[in-house]
């Protein structure tokens, strides 16, 4: 029925190297098939469109690095408080905005960096979480050929698989460590979902990465 159908924003650009274009239109075709009509936006003016983000259920971010103005970042919380959902993977969404206290605080979590550059490892679905909507099914652990992230989180994300770094000779830290891959958060009435692999395009082309994003998107939908 006409006026029904959901909608998603799709909001791209920043630092080339993450191929926001080529990446966000792997999952478009996807969200359109789910019932999205998809807005495409290539500005982050479309966070101070204040009745575009009310009538908004799900915000796909892909923008790295970039540099806000306050009333950009306070128009995307607004909206996510208010119930509309927050989706992305790798630099599109945990290396956006460096500089913006506010966004960091939304997300919960900032790339710090990427040790080894690319390389297999291995993402492991947290036992406890193994039920969850998003990663339910999956195999316990998957490889992946993509930027393992260090990030820095704070304590109220759900996470729902993790990925170890481990300590190479000459590495500064002695042991390996341990951090979240995919989690989620609730932020007011809205979700967010973040998934740390996809530096890659292929990447984002392994089933179970492919499985996890298109289930966190619709979870973190309004």
């Amino acid at each position: 029925m006409a006026g029904t159908a959901r909608r998603a924003v799709v909001v791209r650009g920043g630092w080339d190297g993450h191929a926001p274009t080529e990446a966000t239109e792997r999952f478009i075709p996807f969200l359109r098939e789910q019932g999205f009509e998809v807005v495409v936006s290539e500005s982050l003016d479309a966070y101070t469109d204040t009745a575009l983000m009310a009538r908004t259920d799900l915000v796909l971010q892909c923008w790295t690095m970039g540099s806000p103005d306050e009333g950009q970042v306070d128009g995307l919380r607004t909206a996510v408080e208010a119930g509309t959902g927050f989706a992305g993977w790798h630099g599109g969404i945990v290396d956006s905005f460096r500089s913006s206290p506010a966004y960091l605080q939304l997300v919960g979590a900032q790339f710090a960096a990427h040790p080894g550059g690319v390389h297999e490892h291995t993402v492991e679905v947290v036992p406890a979480r193994a039920d969850h909507e998003i990663v339910r099914g999956l195999p316990p652990a998957f490889t992946v050929e993509d930027e393992q992230y260090w990030v820095a989180t704070d304590p109220r994300i759900e996470v729902l698989a993790t990925t170890t770094v481990p300590s190479r000779d000459g590495d500064p830290w002695h042991t390996p460590v341990t951090f979240p891959a995919v989690w989620t958060r609730r932020w007011g009435a809205g979700r967010i979902f973040v998934c740390t692999p996809g530096h890659r395009l292929p990447t984002l082309d392994v089933p179970q990465i492919r499985t996890v994003i298109e289930r966190g998107l619709l979870w973190a939908s309004r």
